[in-house]
């Protein structure tokens, strides 16, 4: 591609008559012909590196300031926009082709996504999915790394999803994602907000800065599904200026679950929108999860799907891996892996399970290494509440001792409840099997559909909690 194609007019320089070869922000990818991106981040300043960038055959580098390298260099207001814009252009704006609906929020992101796929699907649309768990295209999954792609990695992405004929991308937008640009210039159709907990203070610092760069997303969406059960989806359906629509329990809300029956094996309730009652049955169960389809349904609404539709294609869904899944034990007791991480997630998981647990409700929970450790109490405190019996262990560990994570955990205890240490995770899971009496369940929070631990200098070890717990049912 020319130069003068890629930038658009938008900043020229002599050389935009050259072939360029490649974009990139990765110091490790520049080659002969290259742009370089000076992206400034928490610890590394690519602006730091234009010079070498140009030694190692780069064609040009684009930076925010003038670093004083002539005419090969683009100056620019904001080099992560930039860069977004780049990178769909090079992939010829795959984003212009679909249509894009974005779910945010703390909790509940994987499982709305992945009804709103299955809903559209059903209904004769190839959609495209990104998030947390997988990637999918159609029925094609694809491994990821992070919630929110990086620029160029989410632009070929959608490049690929266009190409094999996808007309919705239904996507987890984490506050990660939005405050890095990693969206580049994608603009949804709608975009929904599910709640906002302490998590991510150790990137965002405050609630406030987790909440304005939630917020980001409803500056570039046309349409808003929020709920307003929650203090800051109140907040924001009273600051946004787009198309919304609200969901919740609240009789006021457009989207609105009531009389609510929730059992082990499936939950049944009745949801309302513009004065009409529709009786809803799905084999997920907890309040969570009525709340996830709830909020799923309001999307698809919007998207000119019926209602009866939607319930249609909910009444046999099983739920997502890691959330809220019940492992098979062929035991008199139940174990259930949920990804449940953080204060508010865990008390979601115990208050729904409680509601159905004959006996006690055993909680195993660690937090992990090199994150917000402020969080660690709390943790602890909202298991305690809400569980019978505790055992706290290790999560992914990361670069920090196990042993320290642990003791801040239970500096969040009051003693109300009995507890267990059991740093190795999966003589825990063991230990969990082993104690385990008729009518017990089980909860192992944290890992969810995750099927690897993360040790120090960032070493992954396969960990899948559904094999741990069938080999630990051998030992019994």
């Amino acid at each position: 591609m020319k130069l003068y194609e890629l930038l658009e007019g938008k900043a020229l320089t002599y050389l935009e008559d050259t072939e360029v070869k490649g974009i990139t922000d990765d110091t490790r990818k520049v080659s002969e012909g290259y742009i370089f991106v000076c992206i400034k981040g928490e610890r590394f300043d690519g602006h730091s590196v234009a010079g070498e960038m140009l030694e190692k055959g780069a064609l040009a580098v684009v930076t925010d300031h003038n670093l004083n390298l002539g005419d090969r260099q683009i100056i620019v207001e904001n080099t992560r926009d930039f860069y977004g814009m780049l990178c769909a252009k090079w992939f010829d704006h795959p984003e212009r082709k679909m249509k894009f609906i974005g779910v945010t929020g703390t909790n509940g992101k994987t499982t709305i996504t992945n009804v709103i796929k299955k809903i559209l699907t059903d209904n004769g649309h190839k959609v495209g999915l990104i998030g947390t768990i997988q990637n999918e295209i159609g029925d094609k999954v694809i491994h990821t790394e992070n919630t929110t792609p990086f620029a160029y990695d989410l632009m070929k992405l959608y490049a690929q999803m266009a190409d094999e004929g996808c007309d919705y991308v239904v996507m987890e937008v984490s506050s990660f994602g939005l405050v890095q640009k990693r969206i580049g210039c994608t603009h949804f159709d709608t975009a929904l907000f599910t709640n906002l907990t302490q998590d991510h203070l150790d990137y965002h610092k405050t609630m406030e800065n987790y909440y304005q760069a939630k917020k980001m997303l409803f500056s570039i969406c046309d349409n808003a599904i929020i709920n307003t059960d929650d203090s800051y989806g109140k907040r924001l359906y009273d600051e946004i200026s787009c198309r919304k629509y609200s969901y919740g329990i609240s009789e006021n809300a457009d989207f609105s679950a009531e009389l609510l029956n929730i059992k082990a094996d499936g939950t049944n309730f009745i949801l309302t929108n513009s004065g009409k009652k529709y009786n809803i049955n799905m084999l997920m169960t907890g309040m969570f999860n009525v709340m996830n389809i709830t909020g799923a349904i309001a999307v698809c609404v919007n998207q000119g799907i019926s209602i009866e539709s939607c319930i249609e294609s909910v009444k046999n869904y099983g739920g997502v891996k890691g959330r809220c899944e019940v492992i098979p034990t062929g035991k008199d007791f139940a174990v259930i892996c949920d990804y449940a991480h953080t204060p508010d997630a865990i008390e979601n998981i115990l208050i729904n399970v409680k509601k159905c647990t004959e006996n006690r409700l055993i909680c195993l929970f660690g937090c992990g290494g090199n994150r917000d450790s402020t969080k660690r109490p709390k943790m602890a405190h909202s298991a305690e509440k809400y569980a019978d019996y505790l055992i706290v262990t290790s999560d992914n560990p990361r670069n920090e001792n196990p042993d320290d994570i642990i003791k801040d955990i239970l500096t969040g205890l009051e003693g109300s409840k009995p507890y267990d240490v059991v740093t190795d995770r999966r003589q825990a899971i063991y230990h969990a099997l082993k104690i385990a009496q008729k009518g017990d369940v089980i909860v192992l929070a944290g890992k969810g559909h995750e099927d690897y631990q993360i040790l120090a200098d960032n070493v992954h070890i396969h960990f899948d909690e559904r094999e741990v717990v069938a080999d630990g049912l051998e030992l019994l």
